[in-house]
C-alpha cells in the first residue's frame, strides 16, 4: 500500500523559505509524476507544481520562479523548495501521486 507523508510545514515570515518533504513507502517516486498541491482555509484545493517521470517540471503561475520541485530517488521523496514567500502562499500542501494518492498535508503560515 502506497503512504505518502508530508513534512517541512511551519511558520515563516514573508520572503522567507521553507522546503516540504514528502516520503514515499514504496519506490514510486523515481518512476511516477506526482505533484504538489495546496489547500487554502475556505478555498478549493489547486495545483501547485508537478515533476514528471524524466524530471520535466511545471509551475504554477502563482508560484513560477519561487518554489522549485524536486526529488531524490535514492531516499524516495518528493521536495518543494519555497522562496520569496507571501502571505498568500499560507494553506495545506498535499503531495499527490496520479490517480488518487494523497499525504496528510502540511501547514505552511506565511505571516506578513
Amino acid at each position: 500500500q502506497v503512504q505518502l507523508v508530508e513534512s517541512g510545514g511551519g511558520l515563516v515570515q514573508a520572503g522567507g523559505s521553507l522546503r516540504l518533504s514528502c516520503a514515499a513507502s514504496v519506490r514510486i517516486v523515481s518512476f511516477n509524476s506526482m505533484n504538489w498541491y495546496r489547500q487554502a482555509p475556505g478555498k478549493q484545493r489547486v495545483w501547485v507544481a508537478f515533476i514528471s517521470s524524466v524530471g520535466t517540471t511545471n509551475y504554477a503561475d502563482s508560484v513560477k520562479g519561487r518554489f522549485t520541485i524536486s526529488r531524490d530517488t535514492a531516499k524516495n521523496t518528493l521536495y518543494l523548495q519555497m522562496n520569496s514567500l507571501k502571505p498568500e502562499d499560507t494553506a495545506t500542501y498535499y503531495c499527490h501521486l496520479p490517480p488518487a494518492y494523497w499525504g496528510q498535508g502540511t501547514q505552511v503560515t506565511v505571516s506578513s
